[in-house]
């Protein structure tokens, strides 16, 4: 396994999703994003477990938080622009492999999807919004 490989072909792919303004692999606080600069995109590592399978070896499980901030002022809402980015990342991790219906990042892991409860706080108070977005990386 090539970590560095792995979350670069992620951040990658994140990356190219349509209209992010700044991106990066180095999280920043929504609070030094200027609203000038967002949408934004950050990738976090944010833990490896490694668990023994028989017949396969060591089985990784890599997880990933995916930040997203938006910004809007006067009457648009910025839970729009956070929901189309939302639904661009999650079109931008479809199954790359048809016969697994699994996400490969190109042949670098077994699957790469979202899997769990994504955080979002909408700009409801404010007009700043952010979600969390959970991806799990298997990899041996």
């Amino acid at each position: 396994m090539n970590r560095e490989a792995i979350y670069q072909a992620l951040y990658d792919k994140l990356a190219a999703v349509p209209g992010i303004k700044t991106k990066g692999r180095k999280l920043k606080h929504w609070s030094d994003v200027p609203a000038s600069q967002q949408p934004a995109l950050f990738q976090a590592q944010k833990n490896e477990l490694a668990h023994r399978q028989q017949g396969v070896g060591t089985v990784w499980t890599l997880t990933v938080d995916v930040y997203i901030y938006t910004s809007s002022t006067g009457s648009d809402f910025p839970s729009t622009q956070l929901n189309n980015i939302a639904d661009a990342i999650e079109a931008a991790l479809q199954p790359d492999n048809p016969v697994r219906n699994t996400n490969t990042l190109g042949g670098l892991v077994q699957h790469c999807r979202i899997e769990g409860a994504i955080e979002t706080d909408e700009g409801t108070l404010g007009d700043q919004a952010v979600a969390i977005i959970p991806i799990v990386i298997t990899a041996t």
